[in-house]
């Protein structure tokens, strides 16, 4: 690497306590990749990002509907995301409702949850 050069970072999204966060954190640790962690609990869902994030994989896959937070929903609530608009305002409202970890890779590429072929991929 030459001197001045920007190191292209990838940012891991997710709470630290999250079994699958630390899966995928152990994951690119072993395999040298540096990242940067953001956690939702400390620092919430970055609302500039969660468009792009919407953009690039659809609520549905960040929307969480099969973990605790997402079932402890009253339906009425449940019910009403339908929509960027809505998951957006659950998701900001629930920052565990996202499923985890979103991963921003350093090509600019998204990904939600861990898988060792995506990651694999990706160093």
């Amino acid at each position: 690497m030459m001197w001045g050069m920007n190191t292209p970072t990838v940012t891991v999204y997710g709470i630290p306590n999250c079994d699958t966060v630390k899966k995928a954190r152990t994951w690119l640790t072993e395999h040298g990749v540096s990242h940067t962690f953001h956690d939702f609990k400390k620092q919430s869902v970055p609302v500039e990002l969660l468009p792009q994030w919407i953009d690039s994989v659809g609520w549905q896959t960040l929307v969480n509907r099969k973990g605790t937070t997402w079932r402890k929903l009253v339906e009425a609530t449940r019910a009403a995301v339908t929509d960027d608009a809505t998951a957006t305002a659950l998701m900001l409202a629930h920052p565990s409702v996202v499923k985890r970890p979103v991963v921003m890779w350093s090509d600019g590429s998204l990904s939600v949850g861990f898988d060792t072929e995506v990651f694999a991929a990706h160093v």
